[in-house]
């Protein structure tokens, strides 16, 4: 692919660019941002003020929406949003292609773009979610695992592309001897499971540390009432959110990362995060969990909480060096960015 394509990148505002702490989506995008930039095209990056690029930072906001939020300077969400879009828009001309990792309700004022666009859906498909796949189909989409990617197709006509979400391995010092103890990260929330994390912990008589953080009150009254009152410091521990050497230093010295999600996960990069790291994943078989673990090489996966358990022996035995090199032959971000370009080259030569 040569170089010079002018690529506008939308990303969330939740966070900073890179995320300090968690953020997903937004790492993606700075791995997206920097490659493309290295290869030699002109990236606008329409992020918040205080997110560190070598694009083109276009900011919406001056500084990112969950500072806003804990400071009360803001309530809601969609009115800067809204005004990422609009800026987007107004600046489309100066554009091959458009890029939005935002919420698929932005779907339709990408359609009044006469810059190709590109969608790509990070989040489970909702019933929402193909209505406007099927309604708006000048807008490009694609997915990041195939069981989403199914899961739009499904009633909408279209075909979905996938591109896997990309990890940087080389800001993951591996450890290929296992850890004592066991790890959760991810949001406190009943979707992402953590009490489940700990019945498993419990069950193998290991101890676990938990980190991350509650974003809503939903997920705070989760945390404090099925969380908080089993933390002991010793068998259960939290430790918050983690900044990317704080999440490197837990992930590599567990013993395995354990993901029982509660819902049909669209990818779950901090699998391929501790898999970089040589700790295997013992998950729950939902979403796209097949497709991210390969079983008896990075990990195992159950339906329910029960094989989880029985699964837990097999998954601490697993070659922690293959869990790295299987996991960077498949996730390295340079092989998500060479997905990403040849979706930009078709649309732009559209």
């Amino acid at each position: 692919m040569s170089a010079g394509l002018r690529i506008g990148l939308v990303p969330p505002l939740w966070t900073p660019i890179p995320p300090k702490t968690y953020g997903g989506i937004e790492r993606v995008v700075y791995l997206l941002t920097e490659e493309l930039v290295r290869r030699g095209h002109d990236v606008t990056l329409f992020g918040t003020g205080d997110s560190i690029t070598s694009a083109k930072l276009e900011p919406v906001c001056e500084r990112n929406m969950l500072d806003y939020m804990a400071n009360t300077e803001a309530n809601v969400y969609e009115p800067y949003a809204n005004a990422a879009v609009t800026r987007v828009i107004e600046r489309a001309g100066d554009c091959d292609v458009l890029h939005f990792h935002i919420g698929m309700q932005w779907l339709p004022f990408a359609s009044l773009s006469t810059t190709p666009s590109l969608f790509t859906i990070h989040t489970f498909a909702s019933y929402d979610d193909r209505w406007l796949a099927r309604n708006f189909p000048g807008v490009a989409l694609n997915g990041i695992s195939h069981y989403q990617a199914a899961q739009v197709e499904h009633g909408t006509g279209r075909s979905i592309p996938v591109v896997y979400n990309g990890c940087n391995f080389e800001t993951f010092q591996p450890n290929y001897e296992a850890g004592q103890y066991l790890a959760f990260l991810g949001r406190m929330s009943h979707d992402k499971n953590p009490l489940g994390a700990i019945q498993i912990a419990q069950a193998a008589g290991m101890p676990i540390i938990l980190a991350g953080q509650a974003q809503e009150k939903k997920e705070e009254a989760y945390f404090e009432k099925e969380i908080e009152p089993l933390i002991d410091g010793k068998r259960v521990s939290y430790i918050g959110p983690v900044n990317h050497e704080q999440k490197t230093e837990l992930l590599r010295n567990a013993a395995a990362l354990i993901f029982p999600v509660q819902w049909e996960e669209p990818f779950g990069l901090v699998m391929v995060e501790a898999m970089a790291c040589g700790t295997p994943v013992l998950a729950r078989s939902l979403g796209s969990v097949e497709e991210v673990v390969d079983t008896g090489v990075t990990g195992y996966h159950a339906p329910e909480i029960e094989g989880m358990i029985e699964l837990l022996p097999a998954t601490l035995k697993l070659d922690r060096r293959r869990v790295r090199e299987r996991a960077e032959e498949r996730f390295s971000y340079p092989r998500m960015v060479d997905g990403y370009l040849e979706l930009y080259a078709s649309l732009a030569e559209s």
